[in-house]
């Protein structure tokens, strides 16, 4: 039976960087400038000649396993300072602390696709990831235990991704990491808000977080807890959950820096049609500047509520939870005093609203809800300021 010496070859970091990189693959060289460096080769290295090397380094898909020579990596990747090593073979974090110890300028790594399951990280070995600010762990299935003791030696760590590690629980930390900013950890299997919330004690500093495909079902937490523990949050990615209520959509209020919400595709919005879904969400987020990528106008928000004040009467105020109806009061008293073209006050009993919250029990008819509406009906008699002092 013939061996497999092709199947069985083992390629190294110092061998594939060679292969594609010599000058055999570049025979025209247009002068300095253009991010190529060539170097001489140190003696006795097996690579050939010299390099041309670009400061982005993309191995990704080379069946790479092992590091090679540290030296040879120390001698050709000096300047480099993004390197992509996703869908190779990488399954010992002492050959990857190899390669990245070697290169001292590196600001990005991508690990993604590479088998990790399992692998144990020494500390002194976590220290070779110091200087990078980028790292990307998507679909490593990286155990929680490893990730902390990337992110206590990575003091500079920024933005962080841990896509598709089949995560269903969040093993707390006790050495927070407040340099990160970003944290993507879409496609895990997170239900419960009590796990997410976690990443408030991990990342302090979170600036940005994307938890698109997964299943949390909710968003169940006190305003004070929020306000704690998501200070300096500005964004959040809810793509894809599973939120089936709006008091978890107006919780999001209670995230004191909160200017961009996506939530597309959860169960909450469904029976809703486009329209009615941005302009529902838009009325329980005043506070938001960005819903689901696109920037809001103050028109926009204005007919917004115009829409969810309809909306909530032409039902009755039936469809909506009773959350969602103190939004609608407030609304109401905001289309008086500063919409005034929409509200008409009326005893007809056949389309009433009462307010528990207004000074009096005032009943209130709404139409005219178009932005085009110049004017509101009002019994005779009754000035607008007269009408407004009712409240």
């Amino acid at each position: 039976m013939e061996s497999s010496s092709d199947e069985e070859e083992v390629h190294t970091f110092v061998q594939v960087i060679s292969d594609k990189y010599n000058p055999d693959n570049f025979p025209y060289s247009k002068g300095q400038g253009l991010g190529i460096v060539m170097l001489p080769t140190p003696p006795g290295s097996p690579v050939k000649d010299r390099l041309f090397l670009p400061s982005v380094l993309v191995l990704n898909d080379c069946s790479i396993s092992k590091a090679g020579e540290g030296s040879d990596i120390a001698a050709f990747c000096a300047h480099v300072v993004e390197l992509d090593l996703s869908y190779n073979q990488l399954s010992d974090w002492g050959e990857i602390s190899t390669v990245v110890s070697n290169i001292p300028n590196l600001d990005f790594l991508n690990l993604s696709m590479n088998p990790l399951c399992g692998a144990q990280l020494d500390p002194g070995l976590a220290r070779s990831f110091c200087r990078v600010r980028r790292l990307v762990l998507i679909n490593t299935r990286i155990s929680w235990s490893t990730v902390h003791t990337l992110t206590r030696h990575t003091p500079e760590l920024e933005e962080l991704f841990l896509c598709l590690n089949d995560f269903s629980t969040v093993e707390h930390s006790g050495s927070p990491c407040p340099s990160v900013r970003l944290l993507q950890i879409t496609d895990n299997r997170l239900q419960h808000w009590s796990q997410v919330r976690k990443f408030g004690l991990m990342y302090p500093g979170l600036n940005t977080l994307v938890l698109a495909n997964n299943c949390l079902l909710s968003v169940d937490d006190q305003e004070e807890a929020l306000q704690r523990l998501f200070p300096n949050l500005r964004s959040i990615n809810l793509n894809n959950s599973g939120l089936s209520k709006w008091e978890d959509i107006e919780r999001l209020n209670f995230f004191p820096n909160l200017v961009e919400v996506k939530a597309k595709g959860i169960p909450l919005l469904q029976p809703y049609s486009t329209e009615e879904r941005r302009s529902l969400l838009l009325a329980q987020l005043p506070s938001v500047l960005l819903l689901n990528g696109s920037a809001v106008t103050e028109g926009e928000r204005e007919d917004a509520e115009r829409l969810f004040i309809r909306y909530y009467q032409e039902r009755g105020g039936h469809q909506l939870p009773q959350s969602c109806s103190q939004s609608s009061k407030g609304l109401l008293r905001k289309s008086v005093r500063s919409l005034g073209n929409i509200v008409v006050v009326t005893s007809q009993p056949h389309t009433l609203y009462t307010s528990t919250t207004f000074r009096q029990q005032i009943r209130f008819t709404l139409a005219t809800f178009g932005p085009s509406s110049s004017h509101y009906n009002r019994p005779s008699g009754c000035s607008p300021r007269s009408a407004e002092a009712r409240l």
